[in-house]
């Protein structure tokens, strides 16, 4: 008769290696979290509206994403509302529009401006232009030549606004990023470039 055999030994429950598999993904996904959120802060910037300097394109308390990796690709575009760090104060942001770019003879005379003698036309502008209408040296003779690397910014809420008519251009290297499009309120949700400058073909003469 058979002597009866040793029942088979029973394999432990593989607790150490689950525990292991579950940290690694708990890793990984950390990693890949901190991964996107500083991808995310290198491309994009939450941007809140105080004041209304941008009105009527942009409201006080409006909430913008702006692109910080444009500019790194191409030079700022007339029309562009920006983001910037004005050359006296690094401390805080202000958001204006691009209106000159280097190398532009810049001419505003009672409140138009003329760009290589062709006037500027501004949709947005929310009301008649009377504050610092005539900023020298702009306004003096023909005008003058913004210097290289360097954008002539402004308001759309020109009798609002603090901008180059009182800090004069700003540099390339000051500009954050361009707003991209607004994402509150709800119900202005989107695009934020509807009305956009537009130089006229011919030229005028300005005495």
């Amino acid at each position: 008769m058979a002597a009866p055999q040793p029942g088979a030994a029973h394999a432990a429950p593989p607790t150490t290696s689950s525990a292991s598999s579950l940290l690694r993904e708990v890793f990984e996904v950390v990693v890949l979290a901190v991964i996107l959120y500083f991808g995310i802060s290198f491309a994009v910037q939450a941007v809140h509206v105080e004041g209304l300097s941008m009105y009527a394109t942009l409201d006080n308390n409006d909430y913008l994403i702006a692109n910080k990796i444009d500019y790194r690709l191409h030079p700022p575009q007339r029309g562009d509302i920006i983001i910037l760090r004005p050359p006296t104060n690094n401390s805080v942001d202000f958001i204006k529009r691009v209106i000159a770019l280097p190398g532009d003879r810049l001419l505003i005379r009672d409140g138009i401006v003329y760009i290589n003698g062709h006037k500027l036309d501004e949709p947005y502008l929310p009301e008649a232009w009377t504050t610092l209408n005539n900023p020298p040296p702009w306004s003096v003779g023909d005008g003058a030549v913004i210097p290289a690397n360097e954008y002539f910014v402004m308001g759309d809420n020109r009798n609002r606004s603090q901008d180059s008519r009182i800090f004069g251009p700003i540099g390339r290297d000051r500009i954050d990023g361009r707003a991209w499009f607004r994402i509150w309120p709800l119900d202005h949700f989107g695009n934020i470039y509807a009305q956009m400058p537009s130089l006229e073909t011919s030229t005028v003469s300005v005495g």
